[in-house]
């Protein structure tokens, strides 16, 4: 599982990824934290709020991003945006009004749309082997587990001696040591996708997405994560300070016994995929958040209770996030990837704006476990559209034919079968492949 490491370039996009996922996690305990003293009770809603602007932010700027910054030098763009967000996080202890907490929030946001799917769109680029990939798409998901894991467990302890409000000052910290060692790091040179016209780098990843039957399915099944992963994130720290009345670091530690189970499936994710399809690990994952919701409603009657839902709850969450990554390869070539992967963080977020804003207001408005009720309905339909969009049949190479291609196109003799214009090879929309093919050849 760890052998991408001795690829020098991902380790140190790695150990960038984990510094920045350990502040940026330890944040997200202060950020519930300071809506608590805001909001008492309705902090989710504070929360909720909060998130959305996170993920207008994202859907937003994400495509613009990518677009813009095709021609820019990969480093000096990941650096740069690195120390904005490092910039926002040393600000955060110093204000004590919500609107200055969603304004410097929304610079990080902005600043963090531009930097992931430039960040993720390299990996398959650093590591072309598809086995290696997914391991180390599996160490990724580890590296965001942090977030949920180390950092909340981190904040627990550091909480005992200081106030929430430093532990910003650990996501400053953590953004700098990921800016130093994305500049020691051998990054690969863009492609010809940064030669393509501004309109075709800012809709393409799009386009792949309208047009490809399981990025289409990703999508649904997106919308069943963004459900369960909300309720965590919104109402976790409203159910434990709450309805049990415990503290803060209750609130840290439950918020890590979701990542512990995140993290677990990401271990035996490379070896689980080698026998599920991307597409069925991720309806199972889908299924399982959508079981614990629902037995959320009646069972979320005591902490320990919430620690095993929620450990249950990492598990399926990790199921459907890990392979996405493997079904965007598949679904593009080389010079479409960043697009593909800016379209699919916009679109993923998307799902989330749906989602917190629900998990917030409904347990604000009635209680937690009618939010609950909601939220396993939405993750159901997720979980049902992604069965029904994304083929159970989808091998990598499809048979299909070039009824215009000119006679001396080369092309039309890659792979060929039968005669000339009928041909399988790994299929993804491109200039030449318009439509998908619609007969199994």
């Amino acid at each position: 599982m760890f052998s991408p490491l001795r690829h020098a370039g991902y380790r140190h996009l790695f150990i960038a990824q984990v510094s920045a996922l350990l502040g940026t996690g330890m944040a997200t305990v202060a950020l519930g934290l300071l809506a608590y003293d805001l909001a008492g009770a309705n902090a989710g809603e504070i929360l909720g709020a909060a998130l959305a602007i996170k993920m207008i932010a994202y859907i937003g700027v994400a495509p613009f991003a990518s677009a813009l910054s095709a021609r820019l030098p990969r480093k000096v763009l990941l650096v740069s945006l690195d120390g904005v967000r490092a910039g926002v996080a040393a600000a955060l202890p110093f204000v004590g009004e919500a609107w200055q907490v969603y304004a410097l929030m929304t610079v990080l946001y902005v600043a963090s749309a531009a930097f992931t799917p430039a960040f993720q769109a390299m990996i398959p680029d650093l590591l072309p082997d598809e086995g290696e990939y997914t391991k180390a798409l599996s160490l990724s998901r580890l590296a965001a587990d942090l977030e949920s894991v180390a950092s909340p467990v981190l904040a627990a302890l550091l909480l005992a001696v200081m106030s929430y409000s430093n532990l910003f000052a650990g996501t400053a910290v953590g953004f700098v040591v990921s800016a130093l060692f994305v500049v020691t790091a051998v990054l690969p040179k863009l492609g010809k996708a940064a030669q393509k016209p501004f309109l075709q780098r800012l809709t393409g990843g799009m386009r792949l997405f309208a047009l490809t039957p399981r990025l289409r399915g990703l999508l649904a099944i997106s919308l069943a994560t963004a459900a369960g992963g909300a309720m965590v994130f919104v109402n976790t720290v409203v159910l434990v300070q709450s309805r049990f009345g415990l503290s803060g670091q209750a609130t840290a530690w439950a918020l890590a016994a979701f990542g512990g189970g995140s993290m677990t499936a990401a271990v035996f994710l490379p070896r689980l995929l080698g026998r599920l399809t991307d597409r069925a690990a991720m309806v199972l994952g889908a299924a399982t958040m959508t079981g614990v919701l629902l037995a959320g409603a009646w069972l979320a009657v005591s902490y320990v209770a919430l620690l095993a839902l929620w450990v249950i709850m990492g598990f399926g969450y990790s199921l459907t996030i890990t392979p996405a990554g493997r079904a965007l390869r598949r679904s593009s070539n080389a010079d479409d990837r960043p697009a593909l992967f800016a379209a699919q963080f916009a679109l993923s977020h998307a799902c989330w704006l749906i989602a917190y804003p629900v998990a917030g207001l409904v347990s604000a408005a009635v209680d937690p476990g009618a939010a609950f009720l909601v939220l396993a309905g939405l993750c159901a339909t997720g979980t049902v559209l992604g069965l029904l969009i994304w083929p159970a049949h989808d091998p990598e190479n499809l048979p299909h034919s070039h009824m215009n291609l000119p006679a001396d196109d080369l092309h039309r003799r890659e792979g060929r079968a039968g005669d000339d214009a009928d041909h399988a090879h790994p299929f993804v929309i491109d200039e030449r492949h318009d439509r998908w093919p619609t007969t199994k050849g």
